[in-house]
C-alpha cells in the first residue's frame, strides 16, 4: 500500500532585532504559531542584529549566506520574515536566494483568506490582498509567479489562498477596477450596518463588543453566554466573521454582544483598512469587553497592542471591562491588572468560572448611564410600565391602593419620555 501525503511546507522565519530587549523573540514565536496555522512548518529561526532593517534586502549579506546554506541543510522551500517587505526587498531576496520569499502581512492574509465564511469576510479579505500584491506588481508578473510557486507543488502553499493566481496576474488596470469594484461592495455592506446601528438604538438595546488579542478566547465566551455556535479552534484567527447574539442578563434587560476579529503584532493596515466596518463594531458600541488570555506570558502587551489598536480606530471613551480569561490555566501567583479599564473580572469561558461577576460587572456599568427612579403608575398608565419593562431595568414593582410601586433604572431618554415636564 502506497501512502500519497502531500509534503508539509518548511520555512524558515527570519526576523530583525534592532534593540536590545525588544519584542523580536516573542514576535517571531508568534509568526511561528501564524505559520502553522497557515499550514506549514517551521525548520529553523534565524535573528539578526542589526541598527535598522538593511533598506534593500532586510537581512545583511553575511546573513543571507546564512540563510542559504540552512535553506538547503532543512530542504526548506522558502523563508517567512517578520516585517512587511517592501517590493523591492522581497525582490532581491527572491533573486538572492532563489527560493518562495513571504513576508508576516502575506501569511495573515492568507489565514484570513482560509477563515473567511462570510460573503462580507470574502470581499474584505480579497480587497488586502489585491491592495497588498498590486504594490507589488513592479511592471512584471515574474514576483507574483513566484509567490505561487515554490517548492508546495499544485496546491501552492501558504501566501497563495484566496483571490487566486489568475486574478493576481491581472495588469494594474483589471486590479484597480477590481479594488474599486470590492470598494463599493463593502461600502453598501458598511451603510447596512448602519442602517442596523440605527435600528437598535431605536430599539435602546445596549450593545457589548468583545474585543482582545487573537484567541484570547472571544469566541468561547460569546458561545457559553448565548449559546451561539461560533467556531472555537485553539487557533490565531480561528473566526473573522461578526457574530452578534442576545444575552439576557440576571435584572431581565437584553443586551446585544458583538464578537469582533482579534488583534495582533503588525496587523497589516490592509487589513484594519479592509476590515474597518467590522472592527468599528467597537466604535459604536455602549461598552467594551476586553478579553485577555491570562495564562499567556505575554499578555501585558498584547493588552498594550489591542488598546493601541482601540486607539487607532477612535475608541476611546468607552466604559471597559477586562476579562482575564483563561484562569483554568494560570499557573504563576501574580495577580494581572488593568489600570486603564473600569472594571477587571477573573474567569474561564470554558469552565464558566467567574461569569456571574462579569455579567454583574456589565449590569452596574450600565446603571452608571441610567436614572434611577421610584414611582407609583396609575392603573391606567400601563403602557409606561410595558416601556420600562422592555426598555428599562426593572427592580421591582408593587400593586398598592393608588397603582403599580416600581423602582427602575432607565435610559435618560426614556426618562424623559415618560417623565417629560421631570429632570434628570
Amino acid at each position: 500500500m502506497i501512502e500519497n501525503k502531500e509534503k508539509q511546507e518548511r520555512v524558515l522565519l527570519v526576523g530583525v532585532r534592532i534593540s536590545e530587549g525588544d519584542d523580536t523573540e516573542t514576535s517571531l514565536s508568534e509568526l511561528e504559531e501564524l505559520v502553522k496555522t497557515a499550514g506549514a512548518e517551521t525548520a529553523a529561526v534565524v535573528i539578526q542584529n542589526r541598527e535598522a532593517v538593511h533598506p534593500g534586502t532586510y537581512i545583511g549579506k553575511g546573513k543571507i549566506e546564512e540563510v542559504a546554506e540552512l535553506l538547503a541543510l532543512h530542504d526548506a522551500d522558502g523563508i517567512v520574515c517578520d516585517d512587511e517587505l517592501s517590493p523591492a526587498q522581497m525582490k532581491n531576496l527572491e533573486d538572492e536566494l532563489e527560493c518562495k520569499v513571504l513576508d508576516r502581512t502575506m501569511v495573515i492574509l492568507d489565514i484570513f483568506a482560509g477563515h473567511a465564511r462570510t460573503s462580507e469576510g470574502k470581499l474584505q479579505v480579497e480587497l488586502a490582498q489585491l491592495k497588498y500584491r498590486s504594490t507589488r506588481l513592479i511592471g512584471s508578473h515574474s514576483a507574483l509567479s513566484r509567490i505561487g510557486g515554490g517548492a508546495a507543488g499544485a496546491s501552492g502553499g501558504i501566501g497563495t489562498r484566496g483571490p487566486g493566481e489568475k486574478k493576481l496576474e491581472m495588469d494594474r488596470r483589471l486590479i484597480k477596477a477590481r479594488i474599486a469594484q470590492l470598494s463599493r461592495e463593502l461600502e453598501q455592506v458598511k451603510k447596512n450596518r448602519q442602517v442596523a446601528r440605527s435600528m437598535r438604538e431605536r430599539n435602546r438595546m445596549p450593545v457589548l463588543a468583545i474585543v482582545g488579542y487573537t484567541n484570547a478566547g472571544k469566541s468561547t465566551l460569546l458561545n457559553t453566554l448565548t449559546d451561539a455556535g461560533v467556531l472555537e479552534e485553539d487557533k490565531l484567527f480561528a473566526t473573522l466573521d461578526t457574530t452578534t447574539r442576545v444575552l439576557k442578563l440576571e435584572s431581565g434587560e437584553e443586551v446585544l454582544l458583538t464578537d469582533t476579529v482579534g488583534f495582533i503584532r503588525k496587523l497589516p493596515h490592509h487589513l484594519i483598512d479592509a476590515f474597518r466596518s467590522t472592527l468599528e463594531e467597537a466604535k459604536y458600541a455602549d461598552m467594551i469587553l476586553h478579553v485577555v488570555d491570562a495564562s499567556n506570558p505575554d499578555a501585558e502587551a498584547q493588552m498594550h497592542i489591542v488598546y493601541e489598536t482601540l486607539a487607532k480606530l477612535g475608541v476611546t471613551d468607552k466604559p471597559v471591562i477586562t476579562v482575564f480569561n483563561k484562569q483554568d490555566l494560570v499557573t504563576e501567583q501574580e495577580t494581572r491588572k488593568d489600570l486603564r479599564a473600569d472594571r477587571t473580572v477573573r474567569i474561564s469561558a470554558k469552565h464558566g468560572q467567574g461569569l456571574p461577576e462579569l455579567l454583574e460587572a456589565v449590569s452596574e456599568l450600565l446603571r452608571r448611564d441610567k436614572v434611577y427612579t421610584e414611582h407609583v403608575f396609575g392603573y391606567s398608565e400601563g403602557n409606561q410600565l410595558a416601556l420600562i419593562r422592555k426598555y428599562g431595568e426593572l427592580l421591582a414593582e408593587e400593586y398598592v391602593e393608588d397603582g403599580i410601586a416600581v423602582r427602575a433604572y432607565l435610559p435618560k431618554d426614556l426618562y424623559g419620555q415618560i417623565f417629560r415636564n421631570t429632570p434628570v
